[in-house]
């Protein structure tokens, strides 16, 4: 990924993500880095990176967009993220 927005490094959650970024009128696809990070000193928040591929993207500037849980918005998520997996863990075994 050239002209990155976001620090990727052995310690990013997923450097390499199938992603994809829909607006009016297009829609388009490329590599994805999705991190979830904390602050190091006195932890207040959890904030979720995610960064599309520039170079595979024509309708969109390279960029990355963040979202800041608290934590107990991060466990709802967690939550949420096990019982998909679960469904599709359900799935895949039938």
């Amino acid at each position: 990924m050239a002209d990155r927005v976001m620090k990727v490094n052995a310690f990013t959650t997923f450097d390499l993500l199938d992603g994809s970024v829909e607006g009016h009128g297009f829609e388009e696809e490329a590599f994805a880095t999705l991190n979830v990070r904390t602050p190091r000193k006195d932890p207040d928040e959890v904030t979720l990176e995610l960064e599309l591929d520039n170079t595979q993207l024509h309708n969109v500037p390279a960029h990355a967009d963040r979202a800041t849980l608290s934590a107990d918005e991060a466990r709802t998520l967690a939550t949420e993220l096990q019982k998909a997996a679960e469904r599709v863990d359900g799935t895949e075994d039938t």
